[in-house]
C-alpha cells in the first residue's frame, strides 16, 4: 500500500518534484495595493524563468515573469510582476468586468490544487487593469467561472512592467488542513507579444491552469485551521411587473443564504425564498434543430460544486439539470452539502422545495441529487448519482400520474498522467411508476490529444423508455457512433502561420432496429496565426430521416412528415480576428442545401470594440435565408444581438443588452446595474422587457431592486 501511493504520487506529477515553490509565514502586516514595498516581499523565495506555452512549449517565455508567495492565519498572499523586457506596448483589455474573457485580455491566472489531487481546485485571476476573475476548477483543466468569492487583489503598471498583489482569505476556500504540499501554478497571458507562458511547463495543446502539470507550493509551517466558518447572505428584492398591459404585480421579496463550513472542505449551504432577478439573461439563438436547446444554468445557488450534480454524462446526456428546477413556480428553499471529504473522496448532496400553484394546476415537488466520486489511478475517478423528483402536495387540478421519477448512474471517467488519454463509460437507469418509463442509458468513449495529433471515439444507446425529467436528454431510442480526428503541422520557417491541418469527423445514429436514421459526416481545414488568429474551411454531408413531423423553419408554417428522407450537403468558412486590435471580429458563412430539396445561406458573426478599460461594445448578427418548397417558399430569418458593458470601476458595472429573433417575432431588452459596495455584497438594479408573436402574442417589463449583504457571523 505504501508503495501504491508512492508510485502514483510519483507518476502523476509531472512537474511536482522540480517546480517547488515554498511558502513561508509572515507576521508583517501587507497592503494590498500593487506596491511591493513589504520586507516580506525582499525575503520570499521567488519563482522565475517561466516557460513558453504558445506559441511555441519548446522554451523560456521572452517576457519575463516573477512570483512571490507568503501566508498569515488569515490569508494567503500572492504577488507577480509581469515584465515587459522583450516587447513594451498598450496593454490589451475588455473592460473591468468580472470573469473576463481569457483570450482577450493581458491577464494572470494562479490555479490551486489544495488536495492534490489533479482534478479539483480553485483558479484566481487578474487583467491588466485590475478585473478580477475566479472559479472551481474540475476534471484537472475545467474552470466554472459562475462561482464567485470574497478576496481581495490590486494591480499597478507602468511602461516597463504590470505588479498585481493578492490576498485570498482561508475562509473562501476548501482545503486540507494537514497537506504540507499543494499543487500549484501560475500563467501569463501577453497579447503584445502573442506569447502564454507559466511556472511550471504546460504543452502548448492543454489549458495553462491543467493541474497534471502543477508544481507543488510547499508549506513549512501547516496551513491554519479554518475554524468556525459561518456566512449570512440576507437580501430584500421589490418589483414592479407588468404583462400584456393589463396585469400589474408589485412585489417585496426578503430571503437569504447560509454558508457554513462543516469541515475545511466540507460546506453547507441552504437557501430560503431564494431570487434569482440578478441572473443574466439566455442569449438568444436561431433555433433550427429538431430537438430541445440547451441554456446553462446561470443561478448562484447551483453553482458551486456544479460539476459534481451537473456534469455527470456528457453533453446531452445529463441525468441531472438544474434548470428544470422551479421552471413555473417559486422555490420555497433547498439545502446543499458539496465538497471533499479527503483527497479521495467527494460529496454532493442537494435537496430543493418547490411550491404548487393551483391557478396553473401544478404541484409542490421535491428534487433530491445524491453524488459521490472516488479517485483512483493517478487522476481517474469513479461517481455515483442518484437523483430523485418526488410530488409532495397534488393540485386539485394536475392530472399527470408521475408521482416520481428517479435517475440511478454510474461512471468512470479516466485521464491519465500526462493529460494525453481520457475515456469515460457511463451506465445510467431511470425508475419510474410505470415499466413505459424504465430505461437505461450505455456510453463509452476514448480520446488522445497530443501536440499534433487528437482524435476520440465515442458511442451511445438510450432505449427508448428511458426517461429523466430532471435532466437534459433531448434524444432517446438511438444508438450513436462517433468517430473524429485531427492533425496540426506546426511551421519551422519565420512566417506569420502557426500551425495547420484538416479535422474529420463522422457521425451516425441508429434506431433500435439499427436503421441508419441520421448521418453526418464532417471535414475541415484549420489555419492557425502566430498572432492568435484562426481560419477554417469546412464541408458537411447530411443525411436525416424524420423520427416525428418536423417544422423545418419551426414558425408553425407546415411541417415535414415523420419518416421522410432528406440529404443535403453544406459548405463553411470561419475567421477569427487576433484579439490585440480594439476592434475584434469572427465571421462565419454557410451554404448549401437543406431540408426537402431546400437551400440554405447563412451569415454569423460576432463583432467587438473596447474602449478601454470603462466601456466594451459588442454585437451579434446572424442572417439565414431559407428556400424550400410550398408552402414554405423563401423566408429570411435576423438574429440581433447588441451589449454595452459600462464599467465605471472593477465594482460598479452597468450592462445592457438588446435582443431581434425574427424567427420567434421577438424584442428583448435587459439593462442591469450592479454596485459591490463590499466583497460579495451587492445592490442590483434590473430592468426586463419582452415582445414575442410566436406562439402567441406576449408583451410584458418587469423592474428589480434587490440588496444583499455577505455578513461573517
Amino acid at each position: 500500500m505504501i508503495f501504491l501511493s508512492w508510485s502514483q504520487i510519483s507518476l502523476g506529477q509531472i512537474n511536482f518534484e522540480k517546480y517547488r515553490l515554498p511558502i513561508n509565514k509572515t507576521k508583517e502586516k501587507i497592503i494590498i495595493d500593487g506596491i511591493l514595498d513589504e520586507k516580506t516581499w525582499k525575503e520570499v523565495t521567488v519563482g522565475k524563468d517561466f516557460s513558453m506555452i504558445t506559441p511555441l512549449d519548446t522554451g523560456k517565455a521572452t517576457q519575463f515573469s516573477e512570483v512571490r508567495v507568503a501566508f498569515n492565519d488569515e490569508f494567503i498572499y500572492i504577488a507577480m510582476i509581469f515584465f515587459n523586457n522583450s516587447i513594451q506596448g498598450e496593454y490589451v483589455v475588455e473592460s473591468l468586468k468580472r470573469d473576463f474573457s481569457f483570450g482577450k485580455n493581458d491577464n494572470f491566472l494562479v490555479a490551486i490544487d489544495p488536495f492534490n489531487n489533479q482534478s479539483t481546485g480553485f483558479a484566481f485571476g487578474l487583467n491588466a487593469y485590475g478585473a478580477q476573475w475566479d472559479g472551481t476548477m474540475y476534471d484537472g483543466r475545467s474552470v466554472d467561472l459562475n462561482w464567485d468569492t470574497k478576496w481581495y487583489s490590486e494591480v499597478k503598471f507602468d511602461k516597463e512592467k504590470w505588479v498585481c498583489e493578492i490576498a485570498i482569505p482561508f475562509k473562501s476556500i476548501r482545503y486540507d488542513e494537514t497537506s504540507l504540499e499543494w499543487g500549484i501554478n501560475f500563467s501569463r497571458l501577453d497579447l503584445k507579444a502573442s506569447e502564454k507562458s507559466s511556472w511550471a511547463p504546460v504543452p502548448r495543446q492543454f489549458p495553462s491552469v491543467s493541474l497534471a502539470y502543477a508544481g507543488a507550493l510547499v508549506w513549512k509551517n501547516k496551513p491554519p485551521e479554518q475554524g468556525s466558518n459561518i456566512s449570512l447572505i440576507p437580501y430584500g428584492a421589490y418589483n414592479l411587473s407588468n404583462q400584456n398591459r393589463s396585469i400589474q404585480n408589485n412585489s417585496l421579496k426578503v430571503g437569504g443564504d447560509l454558508k457554513y463550513n462543516l469541515t475545511s472542505a466540507l460546506n453547507l449551504d441552504m437557501t430560503l425564498n431564494p431570487d434569482f432577478s440578478q441572473a443574466e439573461v439566455d442569449q438568444q439563438v436561431t433555433n433550427l434543430d429538431r430537438f430541445e436547446l440547451f441554456f446553462p444554468e446561470r443561478r448562484q445557488f447551483f453553482l458551486e460544486n456544479a460539476d459534481l450534480f451537473s456534469n455527470f454524462g456528457y453533453k446531452t446526456i445529463r441525468p441531472f439539470f438544474s434548470r428544470r428546477i422551479g421552471l413555473n413556480v417559486p422555490i420555497i428553499g433547498g439545502i446543499r452539502m458539496s465538497g471533499n471529504l479527503d483527497e479521495n473522496w467527494r460529496l454532493g448532496v442537494m435537496d430543493i422545495q418547490t411550491q404548487k400553484d393551483k391557478n396553473l394546476g401544478l404541484s409542490s415537488e421535491n428534487f433530491g441529487v445524491f453524488t459521490l466520486q472516488r479517485k483512483v489511478l493517478d487522476r481517474s475517478n469513479i461517481s455515483l448519482i442518484f437523483v430523485n423528483k418526488q410530488q409532495t402536495e397534488t393540485s386539485e387540478i394536475d392530472n399527470s400520474n408521475n408521482l416520481f421519477n428517479r435517475n440511478l448512474g454510474l461512471e468512470y471517467n479516466y485521464f491519465s498522467k500526462d493529460n494525453l488519454w481520457n475515456g469515460k463509460v457511463l451506465f445510467l437507469k431511470s425508475l419510474s411508476p410505470t415499466k413505459e418509463e424504465q430505461g437505461n442509458v450505455y456510453a463509452s468513449h476514448i480520446g488522445y490529444q497530443s501536440t499534433r495529433w487528437n482524435w476520440r471515439i465515442q458511442q451511445e444507446y438510450i432505449s427508448n423508455n428511458y426517461t429523466a425529467e430532471v435532466g437534459y436528454i433531448p434524444r432517446k431510442n438511438y444508438l450513436k457512433l462517433q468517430v473524429k480526428g485531427g492533425y496540426l503541422n506546426y511551421t519551422k520557417k519565420e512566417t506569420i502561420l502557426l500551425s495547420h491541418g484538416p479535422n474529420v469527423s463522422q457521425t451516425y445514429f441508429f434506431d433500435s432496429k439499427l436503421d441508419n436514421k441520421d448521418q453526418l459526416i464532417s471535414l475541415k481545414y484549420l489555419f492557425n496565426f502566430k498572432n492568435r488568429s484562426q481560419l477554417s474551411i469546412g464541408f458537411q454531408n447530411q443525411f436525416i430521416q424524420l423520427l416525428s413531423n418536423f417544422d423545418p423553419l419551426r414558425t408553425g408554417i407546415a411541417f415535414l412528415d415523420e419518416g421522410t428522407s432528406h440529404k443535403w450537403n453544406n459548405f463553411t468558412i470561419s475567421y477569427n480576428s487576433k484579439p490585440q486590435n480594439r476592434f475584434t471580429y469572427s465571421l462565419e458563412t454557410l451554404t448549401g442545401g437543406y431540408y426537402s430539396e431546400g437551400k440554405r445561406s447563412a451569415f454569423m458573426g460576432e463583432f467587438g470594440y473596447r474602449f478601454q478599460p470603462f466601456l466594451e461594445l459588442s454585437s451579434v448578427v446572424n442572417f439565414n435565408q431559407i428556400n424550400l418548397p410550398a408552402p414554405w417558399y423563401n423566408n429570411s430569418f435576423w438574429l440581433l444581438g447588441i451589449k454595452a458593458n459600462l464599467t465605471f470601476t472593477n465594482t460598479i458595472f452597468f450592462s445592457n443588452l438588446f435582443q431581434y429573433n425574427e424567427q420567434l417575432g421577438l424584442w428583448n431588452f435587459n439593462s442591469r446595474f450592479q454596485w459591490r459596495y463590499k466583497p460579495a455584497s451587492d445592490i442590483f438594479l434590473v430592468f426586463n422587457s419582452n415582445e414575442i408573436s410566436i406562439p402567441s402574442i406576449s408583451t410584458g417589463w418587469s423592474l428589480t431592486l434587490k440588496i444583499n449583504y455577505w455578513l461573517n457571523l
